[in-house]
């Protein structure tokens, strides 16, 4: 038999073979770059560019035709929806069926956690009615219906009392979400529940006639609220008050007795400061821009109830309007206070210090007031000129009143 010797080609053919068939592939390929560049162009002239679909592909596991589906159910029409029953192998043991269990538990946990989690993420800022479920420590747990949510000691006003069963209104501060579920944090002393018992209880700052300028607060013991409207026809503090008092008292009762002063927002420094610092009538003020300070001049028999009981109505009229105030007597013999909107700050921290160690916040006050550098005595001969004067003396209101603790 002859054995034919096989021929294989030089490199240099095969060079020469590739450069033939690319330029024969040449004028093909420009052709198609030019048709794609024209079709991109007619695109962009066109006033909205149609979104190119992506091609479906079918999934024989959660997709059935419309061929066979039909034959299941005969009024079935394309993006229904068809239950079927799921076939188990025979093989199936009891491993994999407990396994198969724990797995779809877990699914069904899972979406329920993020369904709740979105559900109550778009309720931070608002009011819930709760119920009082118990106590762990100084935790409160407040069971929100499908969720419990937690009252923690500085969100608490001091000296509430939060008894098993009962019913309370709590601001959702915020919820965030957890392995063990989402997590609620309420609050009951948060400045921005008086703003919404103020929307729930009075029409006209729900629907927008009478606004709420400014809010200070000192949870559990009182409360300022500046108002004002832009119809001339509409008293903003008669509104909040309501007849005989109604609507106010509503929101007092839901406070648990603290004091809410309203008064009358105005452009104007020199009124607002003066509403302010009602119930206290002022007979002058004078105000330096450029520091922010104000200096209040008030009858003498006024200057106890201007300054308030441990300084709180000048305390709360300073981070109302956002000004230093400096109270003074119209006779001039005595400067009584001089309060910053910072000073605030440390106020509600003596408060929150006082919840966390379920001390008294006088007691509190008194601690704080004890580690002030004492100022030097006067000599002997300064003593016996001096004679105190009745304006000097303090003022029944600004005596420590002991407070009895539950």
């Amino acid at each position: 038999m002859k054995q034919s010797k096989l021929h294989w080609p030089r490199p240099t053919e095969k060079i020469s073979v590739a450069q033939e068939a690319a330029e024969q592939a040449q004028p093909e390929r420009e052709t198609k770059r030019k048709s794609a560049a024209k079709l991109v162009e007619e695109k962009k002239e066109g006033d909205e560019a149609e979104p190119i679909e992506e091609e479906h592909k079918f999934n024989p596991k959660t997709e059935i035709q419309i061929s066979d589906a039909v034959k299941i159910k005969k009024t079935a029409a394309i993006d229904d929806v068809i239950k079927t029953k799921l076939e188990i192998p025979g093989d199936f043991g009891r491993m994999a069926a407990q396994t198969a269990k724990q797995v779809i538990t877990q699914k069904l946990r899972e979406t329920e956690r993020e369904a709740l989690f979105h559900e109550f993420k778009n309720k931070e800022g608002e009011i819930l009615v709760g119920t009082v479920q118990r106590r762990e420590g100084r935790l409160v747990l407040v069971d929100l219906g499908r969720l419990t949510a937690l009252l923690p000691p500085e969100e608490q006003i001091h000296g509430e009392t939060y008894s098993p069963g009962g019913h309370v209104k709590v601001f959702v501060l915020s919820v965030t979400a957890t392995t063990k579920g989402p997590e609620i944090i309420v609050s009951r002393s948060h400045p921005e529940i008086v703003k919404k018992l103020f929307g729930l209880e009075i029409p006209e700052i729900a629907n927008g006639t009478v606004e709420i300028r400014g809010l200070a607060r000192e949870a559990g013991s009182r409360s300022k609220v500046a108002v004002s409207t832009d119809q001339e026809n509409i008293d903003p503090i008669g509104s909040c008050i309501g007849q005989r008092g109604a609507r106010i008292q509503t929101i007092i009762s839901e406070l648990k007795g603290e004091k809410v002063d309203i008064i009358k927002y105005s452009d104007d420094p020199i009124e607002y400061i003066t509403n302010a610092l009602s119930p206290a009538k002022v007979v002058s003020i004078e105000i330096d821009q450029d520091d922010r300070i104000a200096t209040a001049k008030v009858p003498d028999d006024q200057l106890s109830l201007a300054i308030g009981k441990a300084g709180q109505n000048v305390r709360l009229a300073a981070k109302l309007t956002g000004w230093k105030i400096d109270i003074i007597s119209e006779s001039g013999k005595d400067t009584r206070a001089h309060v910053e909107p910072e000073a605030v700050v440390a106020v509600e921290e003596t408060i929150a210090e006082a919840t966390e160690s379920g001390d008294t916040v006088e007691s509190k006050a008194a601690e704080a007031e004890s580690k002030k550098p004492k100022a030097k005595k006067k000599s002997k001969k300064a003593k016996s000129d001096d004679k105190p004067a009745e304006d000097d003396k303090p003022a029944e209101d600004d005596k420590p009143q002991e407070k009895d603790q539950n």
